[in-house]
This record gives structure tokens, C-alpha cells and sequence, in this order.
């Protein structure tokens, strides 16, 4: 496919003009695929700002890209005008260490986190660990931006940091060092079954609002951001006075705010509020909170006035 003249130049200026550039489905708050939000995870460990382009709202953009850098998959990063690669080579190079470099930033302080792990989680990773068999396979934690705990199995990598707790080994990445520091890990029965516990005392928790909540909260004249994380046609259908879209100005602009600032979320039924709030969570903000119900529940319980739709 040849790329005309106007696209390459549209191409060009976002490459050379940005120091890190994301060509990715969806935009840095709401990725529209699992590859692009990989990424963006990934990128958001190692530098607070970086650019991205969402190809799914520039046509000529999305398959322009593929010729461009000669690369038939979405998202692709840039650095520095050069290519870098797509997903599988971004998890590649952050689990080998080359991102750093890659990026340009320092490596974080190797830091070894205490976990600890009781009796019974103990011998229940080792039963998994025993029945993986591989002799190269270690237990991961694993502990993300927005304070998700993951365990599993796999070989170990330069980022690694071998934690020692209860008789067993486990890897801790980096990132996820600081966020682990003080777990510990139980083996307990569930409603499905007996499963594992993690209690991590450095999570913040997302506030839960309810519409007549957030009512008293504006008549009662309390500073806080009233932010909207539908799409620009949602919000023109119907909207609550004082909330501000959520777009890529605003997010700089919350970003740049102190982290116990008070950010109250809302979208249309709920969870995509609960998804940006978890995002800032795992931005250091301590103050989060999402609108139970959305502004169905406020147009059905507060305002009539509101449109539904």
C-alpha cells in the first residue's frame, strides 16, 4: 500500500515532534483494545507523560502507520523518531530491562519487599509450583498501577527481585516492588472454593458515591473535580451542571493536580467511571470517587430534567 503525501506528513510531524509517541486503538485513558492497553501499562510504569494518537478516530492515520514504519499491527510506539515495535516487542523489552534505555529513564531502586505468605497459602504455591514442573519456572506477584495482585508462574527475569517468605521464592518485578511492600497473602474458603487473600495495607480504596450523595455535595458548595467519562455524544445528550468531559487536556490538567484532591467520576450506568477512577488510584490519587449508577441513576432519582437514553 503506497501512503500519499498528507498522511506522511501528518506522520512525520507526530514522530519528530514527540519524544514518545503511541500510535495505539483508543487513547491513554480508554484504551479500545487488550494490545493497546498492554502498552499503555506498561508505559505508564515508567514515565508520567508520553503522547498518544487513537487511529480509530484518524482513518488514514490507522492504516498509514502500517506502511510508515513497515509493520502490520497496532499499537506501535515511537521514541525519539525511531520505531521501537509493537506489543509483544514492548512486554519483551520491559521484562529483559532494555525499556529503560529504550525510554530514556533510570531504572527504579531495587527495593526488596516483605510479603508474607501464612502456612496454608504457602503450601498451596508450592502444590502449584510442584505441578508446573519446569525447573526454570518461578512463582510471580505481580501488584499494577491500579493495586491488582496477580500470581503466576514463569521463568525469571533481569527486572526480577527474589523475595524469600515462608520457605518459598517468589519474583516481584520492579514496579511492582514498592506497591507489594507489607502483603501478605492468605489461603482461604471463597463461595467458589478455597482460593487466595491478598491483604495489601498501601492500596487506596475507591469511594462509592450514590446520586443523592454527590447532590448534597454540590449544594453543600465542597471544592471537588466532576469529572465525565462518556464519549463527547453522550455528553452532549445529557449532562449534569459543573461536570467537565474527560478529554486529553483535562487529564493533564488532573494530573498536574496535588494527589489528595477530591475527584468525584460518572458515567452512564457506573463501570466505566469505576475504570477511570481505578486509573487514577493507580496514579498515587488518594481521594477517588465514582457515581453509583451513573447519570441513569441521577436522571432517575434526582433530576427527571436530565434525558435518558
Amino acid at each position: 500500500m503506497s501512503l500519499d503525501a498528507s498522511t506522511r506528513g501528518k506522520i512525520d510531524e507526530l514522530v519528530k515532534s514527540n519524544a514518545v509517541v503511541l500510535f495505539m486503538k483508543g487513547n491513554r485513558q480508554a484504551p479500545q483494545c487488550g494490545f493497546s492497553a498492554r502498552v499503555i501499562a506498561i508505559l505508564d510504569d515508567y514515565m508520567p507523560e508520553y503522547e498518544t494518537l487513537d487511529v480509530l478516530a484518524n482513518a488514514d492515520i490507522r492504516e498509514g502507520i502500517k506502511t510508515y514504519s513497515s509493520w502490520p499491527t497496532i499499537p506501535q510506539l515511537y521514541v525519539n523518531g525511531e520505531f521501537i515495535g509493537g506489543c509483544d516487542i514492548i512486554t519483551e523489552m520491559a521484562g529483559s530491562g532494555e525499556l529503560f534505555e529504550a525510554l530514556g529513564v533510570d531504572p527504579p531502586e531495587a527495593t526488596v519487599p516483605e510479603i508474607s505468605l501464612t502456612d496454608d497459602a504457602a503450601e498451596a504455591l508450592r502444590q502449584a509450583a510442584a505441578q508446573n514442573g519446569a525447573a526454570d519456572q518461578y512463582l510471580h506477584l505481580s501488584v499494577s498501577r491500579d493495586w491488582q495482585t496477580s500470581l503466576s508462574m514463569g521463568p525469571q527475569s533481569p527486572t526480577d527481585i527474589p523475595v524469600q517468605s515462608n520457605g518459598l521464592s517468589l519474583m516481584v518485578d520492579q514496579f511492582s516492588a514498592t506497591r507489594a511492600n507489607g502483603i501478605s497473602i492468605e489461603f482461604v474458603e471463597t463461595a467458589d472454593g478455597r482460593g487466595f487473600k491478598v491483604n495489601n495495607p498501601n492500596a487506596p480504596t475507591l469511594g462509592e458515591m450514590s446520586v443523592q450523595e454527590l447532590s448534597a455535595l454540590i449544594e453543600g458548595g465542597e471544592s471537588f473535580e466532576f469529572i465525565d467519562v462518556r464519549t463527547p455524544s453522550e455528553f452532549e445528550t445529557a449532562r449534569i451542571s459543573g461536570a467537565v468531559l474527560l478529554d486529553e487536556t483535562q487529564y493533564q490538567r488532573l494530573m498536574d493536580l496535588p494527589v489528595q484532591t477530591k475527584i468525584v467520576f460518572i458515567c452512564h450506568h457506573g463501570p466505566r467511571g469505576v475504570n477511570a477512577a481505578q486509573q487514577f488510584i493507580g496514579n498515587g490519587f488518594t481521594n477517588v470517587h465514582n457515581v453509583t449508577g451513573g447519570i441513569e441513576a441521577w436522571s432517575a432519582e434526582i433530576d427527571p430534567s436530565i434525558p435518558r437514553y
